[in-house]
């Protein structure tokens, strides 16, 4: 069983998130409540809970007030917000959870499998790689976790050189040279990373522009990036890439 917690300021919120997990996951047993981030860190104290339902703005702070409380947690959390320009970028590169208000059910649902599914030590490294984007001074998220089915890592995306497509995967190349195969499709790392930096120059490749050292404009196009991989550039890849060069050259 997961001993689950809900801390939220909103006693609506509270009680619809304890009627969906009552309702939905027979997982769950909910050992507890709180409003604020003073009672829920004496709550989770008390408690010793394996899961919170964690609001991200509260009367008396945050939900990262109330973790800052805690050097390294044997819990996890799925973060429960109104906000739906607050964070999100910050919460999709560090793959944790969090949910919008009102809350959806079958989201809930699939919040609380993976939470039942993670171990502790990976979800501290997502919740560390979280907390320093959240705290970027320059609201720019630097951190992103990718999971493979062996390992977690955690990587600046400057550090991030490549990603390719390999059907229902996407493999990522690193300044170290590493090769980290992904089980998702590169769609979503296109929608995730193109704001910071990266550019789909190919339909089966994004790439990192700060890693472009060459355009070679030959056989209709290669770029080089800075670990060596030559990477083919599509026709409307080649026509934006350019714009791109011609506007770094303007500047």
């Amino acid at each position: 069983m997961l001993r689950t917690l809900i801390i939220d300021d909103e006693s609506p919120v509270r009680s619809t998130l304890r009627g969906l997990l009552n309702k939905t996951c027979p997982q769950v047993k909910i050992v507890g409540e709180a409003s604020s981030v003073k009672s829920g860190l004496t709550a989770i104290r008390e408690h010793s809970p394996d899961l919170i339902l964690l609001d991200i703005k509260m009367d008396d702070g945050t939900g990262f007030d109330l973790l800052n409380q805690f050097d390294h947690s044997n819990f996890k959390i799925i973060f429960i917000t109104a906000y739906e320009e607050y964070a999100i970028r910050a919460f999709e590169f560090s793959a944790v959870d969090y949910i919008l208000k009102p809350v959806n059910p079958e989201k809930l649902v699939i919040a609380v499998n993976r939470a039942a599914q993670i171990k502790s030590k990976d979800f501290n490294i997502q919740l560390s790689a979280l907390k320093d984007n959240i705290q970027n001074s320059e609201g720019l998220t630097k951190k992103i976790i990718l999971k493979s089915m062996e390992s977690i890592f955690l990587f600046n995306i400057d550090d991030i050189v490549h990603c390719g497509s390999d059907g229902s995967y996407t493999v990522f190349e690193t300044v170290g040279n590493q090769k980290i195969v992904i089980s998702k499709v590169l769609k979503e790392y296109d929608t995730l990373l193109t704001g910071s930096g990266f550019f789909r120059i190919h339909r089966s490749h994004l790439i990192n522009l700060r890693h472009i050292s060459r355009f070679d404009k030959q056989d209709g196009g290669y770029v080089i990036m800075s670990n060596g991989s030559k990477i083919p550039v599509s026709a409307s890849g080649r026509e934006r890439l350019l714009e791109l060069f011609e506007e770094l050259g303007n500047k």
